[in-house]
């Protein structure tokens, strides 16, 4: 008797953390479709009294949301791409491979976890401004193409993989290119996709590192573009809700659709050695 009551303040905890988690999300979505000033009224609504599409409409119409929602789109895609392809090489090469210095080059990369991104900012901001991509989408996808966190992700799944089993390959007469090509990445697909969703969503949500390196309004990015709006429409909340919804339904919609990998490669890597 005792555990069931235990179990059912469990459930309720967890049901109660959940609510305080989703109601603000839910009340963001049912905000977005309220006509102008309805939101500011005391008390606040809940549901919309006269639903409408108006506040998506002004977004796109008027603050050219679409354009800003492409322009996130792409540089989170070609980040993810580059992400996925660089980290998951240099995982598997500090999981597998043998080279000289390859303990201690992890380290040090291990010791750049505990620097903090924006100590980073000022000496990495210099050197893209050397190399004149300054203004330019290369600016947001380079500092992405590669992290220490990625890399560590990878290799700790990837030290899973028996040696017996790159050996075979290796005794067959595969090469190196084929073994990471066929096996590797087949074996190291759930940890993959989190590597992706996890890079797609830091991306897409990043506001500072857009602000600094884009001067040029068309090239901002959606979090970048709603900032700026939000200063010249502080009043207009419902619009605002619309513009966040439009922000969040991304990643949301991807978290959904690739849960089940996702959590796949949570539970079996990551903390293997």
């Amino acid at each position: 008797m005792n555990r069931d009551v235990a179990a059912l303040a469990i459930n309720a905890a967890l049901a109660l953390a959940a609510a305080f988690a989703v109601l603000p999300l839910l009340w963001m979505v049912s905000v977005s479709f309220m006509q102008p000033g309805a939101a500011s009224s005391y008390p606040p609504p809940l549901l919309p009294a006269d639903p409408t599409l108006g506040n998506y409409r002004q977004l796109f119409a008027q603050a050219g949301m679409g354009g800003y929602l492409l322009n996130s789109a792409v540089i989170a895609c070609g980040v993810t791409a580059l992400s996925v392809l660089f980290n998951v090489m240099a995982g598997y090469a500090f999981a597998k491979l043998h080279f000289t210095g390859r303990d201690a080059l992890f380290k040090s990369l291990l010791a750049a976890l505990v620097i903090p991104g924006q100590v980073a900012m000022l000496p990495l901001f210099l050197m893209l401004k050397q190399l004149g991509v300054i203004n330019t989408y290369w600016a947001v996808v380079i500092p992405g193409m590669a992290s220490v966190f990625g890399i560590f992700l990878v290799r700790q799944y990837a030290a899973s993989i028996p040696d017996s089993l790159l050996d075979a390959a290796r005794v067959d007469g595969a090469g190196e290119l084929r073994i990471y090509r066929s096996l590797v990445l087949y074996v190291c697909a759930p940890i993959l996709v989190t590597l992706a969703l996890f890079t797609f969503m830091g991306t897409w949500n990043d506001f500072l590192w857009p602000l600094i390196v884009l001067t040029d309004d068309d090239m901002y990015t959606l979090p970048v573009a709603l900032a700026n709006l939000a200063g010249e429409h502080v009043q207009d909340t419902e619009m605002m809700m619309a513009g966040a919804v439009l922000t969040v339904l991304p990643v949301l919609l991807l978290f959904v659709v690739l849960q089940r990998y996702y959590v796949a490669g949570i539970l079996s890597g990551g903390v293997k050695e």
